[in-house]
């Protein structure tokens, strides 16, 4: 009896205590806290005690109450306010979102030619090195990392994964070819020619493997969320991360990705539609959207017929090459902006 009784006391004097707290709120001026390029902030607190100093803070970095958006990175970012009186000190924190500046453009494709594909390959990654096009699946017990003839489809390599691992994306550079794998947060590195293994490579922040491409001295790799990560092409260690952003929201499930013309293009999984997005690599704004819809109806209809997923550049002729998980054909395409 005498502990339930001093224990309800105690609930009771921090609900007194707590109540007499003062609830403050970051006001930014700007609506719903989503803005762009070249917005001011109007930083105020709204219940501000009487002789109170306030500091704020952007990604804890001090900045002034009137503060012009200019060459922040795009994406989700902490605002934070620090309020000191005579004798307390209060901190407030919320949330400010950096949009795209702009809607993205729309695209579309030609179909310029059609191949035949393994209709058991969960396709993962796609990438061409010269002439021959390196491929990575998925599923556990059913990944592999292959070198194909896509004019007919034959296997040239075929280099299952342990069933531990669910493959993921890949990209060929410096006469390796690095794969991801799902959930095990690692990844392979191998000789570009033989596939025979070299090493392996831990993930850090980034927690699961999706995408993978290269320009030529850096990776960059997706892992489900809208983050695309900065690898190190030496070591495979995280540098840096961008927030792929839309004039309207966040955007996630970025899947296969492929480098081209400096520009990062991004397979999108579960989508309601089969599109690739076209992001800009710097700041992670959403420029384009190309509508792949169409190209699914054309290739044999199964029971385990996935989705779209694959895109890969071939520089000498100036197209791609798309296909999908369990999809028996790869399409060549030129891309094209709607009118």
């Amino acid at each position: 009896m005498k502990t339930f009784l001093y224990f309800s006391i105690l609930i009771f004097l921090m609900k007194c205590g707590g109540s007499d707290l003062p609830k403050f709120k970051i006001l930014t001026g700007i609506k719903a806290n989503k803005a762009v390029w070249g917005d001011t902030l109007n930083l105020k607190i709204n219940k501000i005690p009487e002789g109170a100093e306030v500091t704020y803070y952007l990604n804890d970095l001090p900045i002034n109450k009137t503060h012009i958006l200019t060459n922040e990175p795009l994406g989700m970012h902490s605002l934070k306010a620090l309020i000191k009186t005579d004798n307390q000190s209060f901190e407030e924190t919320t949330t400010l979102t950096l949009l795209a500046p702009n809607p993205p453009k729309l695209f579309s494709y030609e179909l310029i030619e059609t191949y035949p594909h393994d209709i058991t390959a969960y396709t993962q990654g796609l990438e061409f090195d010269g002439e021959l096009l390196y491929e990575s699946t998925g599923l556990n017990g059913k990944s592999s990392l292959r070198i194909v003839d896509y004019k007919n489809g034959t296997l040239i390599e075929n280099k299952p994964l342990d069933t531990n691992f669910f493959g993921e994306g890949l990209t060929v550079l410096d006469g390796k070819v690095i794969q991801l794998t799902w959930k095990a947060m690692k990844g392979f590195v191998y000789s570009k020619g033989t596939l025979e293994m070299q090493k392996s490579f831990p993930y850090n922040e980034s927690k699961e493997g999706w995408g993978l491409s290269n320009d030529g001295s850096s990776l960059y790799k997706s892992d489900g969320t809208h983050h695309i990560w900065t690898l190190d092409a030496q070591t495979y260690e995280e540098q840096a991360n961008i927030q792929v952003m839309t004039h309207k929201t966040s955007l996630k499930n970025l899947n296969e990705l492929e480098w081209v013309d400096g520009k990062i293009y991004a397979n999108t999984y579960q989508f309601e539609k089969d599109v690739v997005v076209i992001i800009d690599p710097k700041s992670g704004a959403v420029e384009g959207v190309v509508d792949f819809s169409g190209l699914k109806e054309l290739v044999t209809q199964h029971p385990q017929l996935n989705v779209f997923n694959g895109i890969a550049y071939h520089p000498g002729r100036k197209t791609f090459f798309v296909t999908g998980k369990n999809w028996d054909k790869l399409f060549e395409v030129k891309i094209f902006p709607k009118e």
